[in-house]
């Protein structure tokens, strides 16, 4: 039986039909396709940009926050030496030395703030390293205790410390450490009104870092406390305590960062509670325990002051802080000849007759890196400290490597410049 010739063709009108069908379906599809790899290459680009810019943004961020602490270290060193000659002024009045008193509190109140700014920075971007080695459970708190001391003396508060087993040791940096427990003494009598009290107990702890034995302190107070909902991130970036017209202090917020992360660092953990507004807040660490600290061989004597006078060159190209630290120096009988630029202090630097160099690092002309290379390179041995507004570890480094002996961050501690001046560079002209 043959096939009817009208039905082949409608057959075939149906296969080519669902042929084109088929087809415009494939375009269709790879067409989608396309599309979609397209916008998978575009978030690829994308993605890759705006990670480029986040980097970009957090260097320019970390440079901005090294610049600032510069620019406001500068005018930070002239007041604290101010307040430091007003204190060796004789015949002080009542009046004068409180308010020589206030501009100190102050101008450290203000270091410390830049100091924490600036450490949030450099742990967010894992530029911090630990100078690791035992330490005394003892010798940090009592650092830490001095370093509040002042602020909470000043607003009549009560600070009990208890410390069992101070003998315990830690591994774990001792300028870090300390910089912890100082900022959370700072937080307690920040957020405590005037009078009240403070307590710090520290000792060994055996169920401390996991079960493996450690050390726990505790700083509480009987302050404004913590709300709930701000509980869970008092330890983030930018976070605040409560703040009221009565009590405007309220810090920048990174105290306690940099407590969570430095602790971190150390092996260790950090815990807020509080039972609400109004209650206190109890700030627990736990550390883990170190190796004992090595023992001080016996009949080494201890280093005596000797205060005797130096010659000390001076180069710094900011008139108020060349002046009053002149100034001060030479309150403490030493000799001091001052330059302002790089190169009229190199050049008085090669003449020699110097026991001591203070030389600021961004200086016109030839910054201090080039004038300790030139000066090294030419057989000076003078004594030479790098001062600066410039606080992070590379710069030290890059100061150290360069041929400085110390590097000293403004707003300089006067006792500590002093000490450093007698215990190093005059002991070395006596031989001793």
């Amino acid at each position: 039986m043959m096939a009817d010739p009208d039905r082949l063709r409608d057959d075939d009108h149906e296969e080519v039909a669902e042929l084109r069908l088929a087809l415009q379906q494939a375009r269709f599809e790879n067409g989608l396709l396309r599309e979609a790899n397209t916008h998978l290459v575009q978030a690829t680009v994308n993605a890759q940009t705006l990670q480029d810019e986040a980097e970009a943004t957090n260097q320019r961020q970390n440079e901005f926050l090294a610049m600032l602490a510069h620019e406001l270290r500068n005018p930070l060193a002239p007041i604290s030496m101010a307040a430091a000659m007003l204190e060796r002024m004789p015949a002080l009045s009542p009046e004068l030395a409180a308010l020589r008193n206030v501009i100190s509190r102050q101008t450290e109140h203000m270091a410390r703030l830049l100091d924490d700014l600036l450490d949030a920075a450099r742990v967010s971007s894992g530029r911090i390293t630990l100078d690791v080695a035992p330490v005394t459970l003892a010798e940090v708190i009592e650092r830490a205790v001095e370093a509040v001391q002042p602020r909470i003396a000043e607003r009549g508060q009560r600070l009990t410390v208890r410390t069992s087993a101070p003998d315990v040791t830690l591994n774990g940096d001792l300028v870090r450490l300390t910089q912890v427990f100082s900022n959370l003494l700072a937080n307690a009598s920040k957020y405590t009104q005037d009078g009240g009290q403070i307590t710090l107990q520290a000792g060994a702890d055996e169920a401390a870092s996991e079960g493996t034995g450690g050390v726990r302190v505790t700083v509480g107070d009987n302050g404004t406390g913590i709300a709930a909902d701000v509980l869970p991130h008092i330890f983030d970036l930018f976070t605040q305590g409560p703040r009221s017209l009565a009590r405007s202090e309220g810090g920048l917020g990174v105290g306690l960062n940099v407590v969570r992360n430095l602790v971190h660092m150390h092996g260790g953990t950090v815990q807020g509670h509080s039972a609400g507004p109004g209650l206190g807040s109890i700030f627990t660490v736990e550390l883990p325990a170190g190796a004992p600290a090595p023992a001080v061989p016996a009949g080494m004597p201890a280093l005596q002051a000797s205060h005797e006078a130096c010659s000390v060159l001076l180069i710094e190209d900011n008139v108020d802080v060349c002046d009053t630290l002149k100034g001060f120096l030479e309150l403490d009988a030493h000799d001091v000849t001052a330059a302002y630029d790089g190169i009229a202090g190199l050049a008085q630097a090669q003449a020699g007759g110097f026991d001591v160099l203070i030389c600021d690092i961004g200086l016109p002309g030839l910054d201090g890196l080039e004038v300790i290379r030139r000066l090294r390179a030419g057989g000076g041995r003078v004594f030479a400290v790098a001062l600066s507004g410039y606080g992070q570890a590379q710069d030290r480094a890059n100061a150290l490597d360069a041929g400085f002996d110390e590097y000293l961050v403004k707003p300089v501690r006067p006792d500590s410049l002093l000490a450093l001046i007698d215990s190093q560079a005059c002991r070395q002209r006596r031989g001793h």
